[in-house]
């Protein structure tokens, strides 16, 4: 690691040079998790962030970062120094020879897009939302689906973050150790500034929606995952099931047992005159094809079981529906991802089937998710460290081959745990 800035000889501060607030309630996108800090700073650049994080080093106050709030778990909640990196947000550099790009931490997904096209560039691979900042999309390994594309954690490449001794280092690929460590972070090594990914050349997407019954999925459920760039679906308990999601379902069938599948992939358009928005047959860059977001606010529960398990935990999952929560008519979202080597990737050393349960905020869904998570274990489950999770330490010590080598490098990068909050600290420290 290479230092920058020594923590040494820092001048005394009452407060965070950044815009600050006291006392300011933080909440999360869904509604669900909640916070007051004693401080909200919201850096305007790296020497503000800097500031911010040596301010809390010596008043002995613990730092979370902030990026757009879409995590469901309790990942972001402090009473210390809560830090609002959305400040920081750019491309800051492209290599199209060498397919990397860098960004400041807060840039949001969608900012990559324009940006990289113009340089003959596109990210790998995109999931359902793409309001969330970077930082937070690697911190909790957010991905999209394909048997052969990795989560947004795998591309990372490079990092520029302040530790827990208020220094700037680097990692990069010449330190692997750390790296594994900060490719999925959960925002404990400390504050990311600025990353560099791999990406690929830019390219178009053709998309393909169909309604096939359960059947008809399960029928042919490789040759879909096998067959498609890109190939997920929503299992629907009910006809009115897509609604919840905003999603227009099927024209000529009821949804009801039917699955709404979602098929991309990769065509050469040589004239820009060709693309199409036509609904459920769009043709477009990679980027404006992939799903941007949802308007109506949900809670989710994710799991990832080995791609082999994939349908026998869906159909458990069918099955808990059926007999115990027939109320629940939400869609059960199913997506795939390669294997990657990030010491708390929910993908680490296995490709994985994605098994995402969705609820309405304001109801009672802690039985629901409970019970998807008992009927799930059978599947040696890992989960999304942004969704809602049963996750304890001796899980992880099951589960993740790495942890001792991760809470090794986050000791080393933060001695004293700053960078902890409760939900963290019970896993991690």
């Amino acid at each position: 690691m290479t230092t920058h800035l020594p923590a040494a000889g820092i001048p005394a501060a009452a407060t965070p040079t950044a815009p600050f607030s006291t006392d300011a309630t933080w909440t999360n996108w869904g509604g669900n998790q909640s916070a007051t800090p004693a401080f909200t700073v919201r850096p305007r650049n790296e020497q503000e962030a800097l500031d911010a994080v040596r301010f809390a080093i010596r008043e002995g106050l613990p730092v979370r970062a902030v990026g757009s709030g879409h995590s469901s778990s309790p990942l972001v909640q402090t009473g210390g120094v809560l830090m609002d990196m959305s400040g920081l947000s750019a491309i800051t550099g492209t290599d199209p020879a060498g397919r990397r790009a860098r960004a400041l931490a807060g840039t949001t997904i969608n900012a990559f897009g324009d940006a990289l096209w113009e340089q003959g560039l596109a990210l790998g691979n995109q999931g359902d939302i793409d309001k969330q900042q970077i930082a937070g999309a690697l911190a909790t390994s957010t991905h999209g689906s394909g048997k052969n594309l990795g989560s947004f954690s795998s591309s990372l490449r490079w990092v520029k973050l302040i530790n827990g001794y208020g220094d700037i280092v680097e990692i990069g690929e010449g330190q692997l150790r750390e790296l594994r460590a900060a490719q999925v972070s959960l925002g404990t090594l400390g504050i990311f500034l600025e990353v560099e990914l791999a990406v690929e050349d830019s390219y178009y997407l053709q998309e393909e929606i169909t309604y096939p019954t359960w059947a008809e999925t399960a029928g042919t459920w490789q040759s879909d995952i096998d067959s498609n760039r890109h190939y997920s679906f929503l299992w629907c308990p009910d006809n009115d099931s897509c609604g919840l999601l905003d999603l227009p379902g099927s024209p000529d069938y009821g949804m009801g047992g039917r699955s709404y599948t979602k098929k991309y992939n990769i065509v050469d358009v040589q004239d820009e005159r060709r693309i199409s928005g036509i609904e459920g047959a769009r043709l477009d860059r990679s980027y404006r094809i992939y799903p941007g977001g949802f308007t109506t606010q949900f809670h989710e529960l994710e799991y990832f079981v080995r791609s082999e398990d994939g349908l026998a935990a869906v159909e458990a999952v069918q099955d808990l529906i059926r007999t115990k929560h027939p109320s629940q008519k939400y869609p059960v979202e199913v997506r795939w991802v390669k294997a990657d080597d990030a010491y708390m990737s929910q993908f680490q050393g296995r490709d994985s089937t994605v098994v995402t349960l969705t609820t309405e905020p304001g109801t009672d869904y802690w039985q629901f998710f409970r019970d998807a998570d008992a009927v799930l274990q059978e599947f040696e489950p890992r989960a999304h460290w942004g969704k809602i999770h049963f996750m304890t330490r001796s899980r992880l010590e099951r589960l993740y081959p790495g942890l001792d080598t991760f809470i090794q490098v986050r000791r080393e990068f933060d001695p004293r745990g700053m960078f902890l909050n409760d939900h963290t600290r019970a896993l991690l420290a």
